[in-house]
């Protein structure tokens, strides 16, 4: 079978320390800010962690009935408006939903404070299946309309201590209109300040493509855009971080400082979803000299989370790496080992079936860069691969 490199995950490793011992996780369980994104439509099969996650909806005297703290979370926003439907099933107990729509911006927050709204519950204990559809029957509930932009916040609840896999059909149909292959968004109010520019183009062919773009850590201009080209005028310099997805492409996340002093222009380069080829995310910090992964980190190993339980039919060899000069060594092979099996610990203590991944260390055996000479370099030698087998 051939193998495909699809995730290079750029990680800050030191070699002159011996790797921690340390076995506790770092992040908390499947929560409402932990929620896993749910970026288009298909099947996947999530999976309950069985263990005690900390309620957030106590807030709410209607949900009194939904004793249980195995919970699993979903997020979605939707990139047009339309329909949603879904079918969410357990083998095992019972499976309960709630679906909520944010009052504020913080949905999480809003659900916390007893703000948001109920968009659906079903709180009885005597279906195994649950979900929206237009035709209402046992567990199922009417369809759910949602506008461009609009997010909701899906709360799965199954018995105490079950570790019951998910199966999830997810469905949102769009409303008809014309495909677009250019999508201009001008947010620019004067024509002589600086302007900043984001365009989303394919990698091969380098023609514009309608994305679905977020933007946050900006007062100015946070907010969902599906689009393939948008402008605005910024008033103070800062950084935003930004993150671009479109069905049949891998995604994009970065973060990027803007300036409100001259013209700037961001190229999203999306690359389509197929055999030999790549994404890198960065960011994965470990503690120096150890396996321990830092907190900072949980954002992008959120993002390879939703990426595997999204997509539950991979398999997936995590491949440790580290940058050292000379011959390889023990220390920093058991150093790679050490951090690809602390990455895969996250992924199974988050849901992730452990039959799914396998943890490889190749030490520095194999440099992106065999004679580095610039520190982005070294850093590109020190990382974690997730190799799609």
């Amino acid at each position: 079978m051939i193998k495909v490199t699809i995730l290079t995950l750029i990680c800050l490793l030191s070699t002159a320390l011996l790797y921690g011992q340390h076995s506790g996780g770092v992040f908390s369980k499947n929560t409402c800010h932990g929620a896993i994104n749910v970026f288009e439509n298909g099947k996947f099969q999530l999976r309950f962690t069985g263990e005690k996650n900390q309620t957030t909806v106590q807030a709410y005297p209607s949900l009194a009935s939904v004793a249980s703290t195995n919970q699993l979370w979903c997020s979605y926003i939707a990139d047009k408006s339309g329909v949603l439907n879904f079918h969410a099933s357990v083998d095992n107990d019972y499976l309960q939903m709630i679906i909520f729509s944010p009052e504020k911006d913080d949905v999480c927050g809003d659900i916390k404070s007893g703000i948001a709204e109920i968009k659906r519950l079903q709180s009885s204990k005597n279906y195994r299946v649950v979900g929206l559809d237009s035709i209402v029957a046992d567990g199922k509930m009417y369809s759910l309309r949602l506008r461009e932009g609009e997010k909701i916040q899906v709360l799965f609840i199954s018995a105490e201590g079950k570790k019951n896999n998910l199966d999830l059909d997810w469905n949102f149909k769009a409303d008809k209109r014309l495909e677009q292959t250019t999508k201009v968004i001008d947010k620019r109010y004067d024509d002589f300040a600086a302007t900043f520019t984001i365009r989303v183009r394919d990698k091969d062919s380098n023609k514009p493509l309608v994305g679905s773009l977020e933007i946050v850590d900006s007062k100015e201009i946070d907010g969902v855009y599906r689009a393939s080209d948008l402008h605005f005028n910024l008033e103070r310099t800062h950084e935003i971080s930004l993150f671009c997805k479109l069905d049949g492409y891998f995604f994009d996340e970065r973060i990027v400082k803007v300036h409100s002093s001259r013209d700037e222009e961001i190229v999203i380069h999306l690359n389509k979803i197929e055999s030999g080829k790549s994404m890198i995310i960065e960011d994965i910090h470990f503690k120096p000299g150890t396996s321990e992964i830092l907190p900072s980190s949980e954002p992008k190993l959120n993002r390879l989370k939703d990426f595997l339980a999204l997509n539950a039919n991979l398999q997936v060899e995590i491949q440790g790496h580290v940058f050292q000069l000379g011959e390889n060594s023990a220390l920093g092979q058991k150093i790679s080992e050490a951090r690809a099996k602390r990455v895969m610990k996250y992924l199974t203590d988050n849901g992730i079936d452990k039959s799914r991944l396998e943890a490889v260390g190749y030490g520095n055996t194999r440099p992106v860069f065999e004679e580095p000479k610039l520190l982005a370099e070294e850093q590109a030698n020190r990382r974690v691969e997730i190799l799609i087998k």
